[in-house]
């Protein structure tokens, strides 16, 4: 599956349809962008960043736009198709296979996996996003990510979960000891290997990325792999192979489960 990049691609298509729309009548109908934006109380820059699909068109504006555009509901007709997405558009496949996976391997460069994280450094990270996103929006998605945890506990059988994370994300400004507890706490799960990668272990593939590799109920093995600007979802065997390869050699570099508990406790003293 090929990567989806810009920050316009992670927005969902309603959004992305509707401010289309928006410009598309309003430019028909001779409608600035300063007159739209002076009639529903926004400012430009948002009405354009509502028409170029990086932020949800709110009601008001749809309803102002059909009536200064003669559009006679049709605009207004696409408030019921809005929602607030709970992830960015190019994780939902990512999201959607990992609820029916068996088996689950990652490594994470930067940040505490999001399987792991506590509500206040979810917060953070989402509220810190740019582009920023509206408040209602940093809800969803926080409430999304907080979701996606039911896998570590409450999936009947269980699903075998192993996570490497490079020193540098837990030495991150941003980790406090509420989520190195929280590490702690998870790695008690008798499913659950969490693994640290001291700075001194680290080798060259490691520096290239997170990876997440699953397996689901079916059998079907895929890896997941975020960027800057864009994502990329595979079940391509050849690439599934190399990154599975990736993954072993840095989980035989890391510390073992029993050093790495021993190495996180002794980040929580230090904090």
């Amino acid at each position: 599956m090929p990567g989806q990049n810009s920050s316009k691609s992670d927005a969902p298509v309603a959004w992305r349809y509707s401010g289309n729309q928006i410009k598309r009548w309003r430019t028909k109908a001779g409608v600035s962008r300063d007159e739209l934006a002076a009639a529903s109380n926004y400012s430009p820059d948002t009405i354009a960043a509502m028409e170029q699909g990086v932020r949800m068109p709110t009601a008001r504006v749809l309803d102002v736009a059909d009536e200064l555009c003669d559009a006679e509901g049709m605009l207004s007709a696409g408030k019921e198709f809005l929602n607030r997405e709970k992830f960015p558009e190019r994780a939902k496949d990512f999201v959607e296979r990992e609820k029916e996976a068996i088996s689950r391997w990652s490594y994470d460069a930067t940040y505490i996996p999001g399987l792991l994280q506590t509500k206040r450094y979810t917060r953070t990270l989402i509220e810190n996003r740019y582009p920023p996103l509206d408040e209602e929006t940093v809800e969803e998605r926080i409430t999304g990510r907080m979701e996606r945890q039911a896998i570590l506990t409450e999936r009947k059988p269980p699903v075998a979960l192993s996570f490497v994370i490079y020193e540098a994300a837990l030495s991150s400004p941003l980790v406090d000891a509420e989520q190195l507890r929280r590490l702690l706490e998870v790695s008690h799960l008798r499913n659950v290997m969490i693994q640290v990668l001291p700075f001194e272990q680290a080798v060259p593939a490691a520096l290239l990325g997170p990876m997440v590799l699953l397996e689901t109920r079916d059998h079907e093995r895929f890896v997941y792999a975020e960027g800057q600007l864009g994502s990329q979802l595979s079940a391509d065997p050849d690439i599934v192979s190399r990154a599975n390869e990736r993954l072993s050699m840095i989980r035989a570099e890391a510390l073992s489960p029993a050093e790495s508990t021993r190495f996180v406790e002794r980040m929580v003293d230090q904090t």
